[in-house]
């Protein structure tokens, strides 16, 4: 099984640790834009080899793993190139401009739309992890526009690495994205934000963060250079979820300015109910 992995990063590292892992005689083959990359994961056996885009011909299978600006244009060129058995999967973040891109392509049936809900703030080769999807959950979008033979070729891959899978369209990918993933990078990034500039006048608000502040800024370490795309291609239902957090961040701020207490324990109280949710997921 030939596999190639379009970005050689944390995402696309990973999926191709846990493939060597769970399948013995998949071949890996790598191609990114960054030299760099390339020869740090052939030296960390994240890929077996370094390819490009003419190897393409001789795929079994294509992770497309970069920016979501990017694999608007070069996912139908990988779609030219490859055989007509092979299988394409995008794991971008977001699912409704790439679908629209290829929606009438002739090899639209050999794309696949996918998201695992998976990673750290970490990027680049070194940064990929066997077992990152073990456990996670995978959102397939027009599950139905792909060739049954290669949508069962993904799931057993899927599978093998440890993933649950959940079928959904494009739009509502997006929007329900917007809140439990993008929403929460910027709240990170602008918590970050509003820490470093008070920082800036008093030198030791550092020594005094705790676990809580570190891990509700750890994905304001994230690369602008993946995100800022991600906002860009979702903003309508960025700026929705924007919006509404805002408001309840100025009703916070109200009810202490009044002194209503009472109500503050109440929000609160009541957003408890959010562990109840995250558990029943795990």
């Amino acid at each position: 099984m030939k596999v190639f992995i379009i970005g050689t990063g944390l995402i696309g590292g990973s999926f191709a640790l846990d493939i060597q892992q769970e399948y013995s005689e998949a071949i890996i083959y790598g191609i990114d834009n960054n030299p760099a990359h390339l020869k740090e994961a052939r030296e960390l056996k994240v890929i077996h080899h370094e390819a490009n885009f003419d190897d393409l011909k001789i795929a079994d299978i294509v992770f497309l793993t970069i920016p979501v600006d990017k694999s608007l244009s070069v996912l139908p060129l990988v779609l030219d190139t490859i055989n007509d058995n092979a299988l394409v999967i995008d794991v971008g973040s977001t699912k409704q401009r790439i679908c629209e891109v290829v929606n009438e392509h002739p090899k639209r049936r050999n794309f696949l739309a996918a998201h695992p809900i998976a990673g750290t703030e970490f990027s680049g080769p070194k940064a990929a992890l066997k077992g990152l999807y073990k456990d996670k959950t995978n959102i397939i979008c027009e599950v139905e526009k792909t060739a049954f033979k290669l949508q069962e070729k993904a799931l057993d891959i899927f599978s093998k690495i440890g993933m649950r899978i959940r079928y959904m369209d494009a739009v509502s990918h997006d929007k329900h994205i917007a809140y439990v993933s993008h929403l929460s990078h910027i709240s990170s990034f602008m918590l970050g934000k509003t820490v470093i500039e008070k920082e800036k006048n008093e030198r030791d608000i550092f020594d005094m963060a705790g676990s809580g502040f570190e891990s509700t800024v750890r994905l304001a370490k994230s690369s602008p250079a993946m995100w800022t795309p991600i906002f860009e291609q979702n903003k309508a239902n960025v700026i929705e979820t924007l919006e509404e957090y805002i408001g309840n961040l100025q009703r916070f701020k109200i009810l202490m300015q009044e002194n209503k207490f009472d109500e503050v324990f109440e929000e609160m109280q009541n957003t408890n109910h959010i562990k109840n949710i995250l558990n029943g997921i795990k």
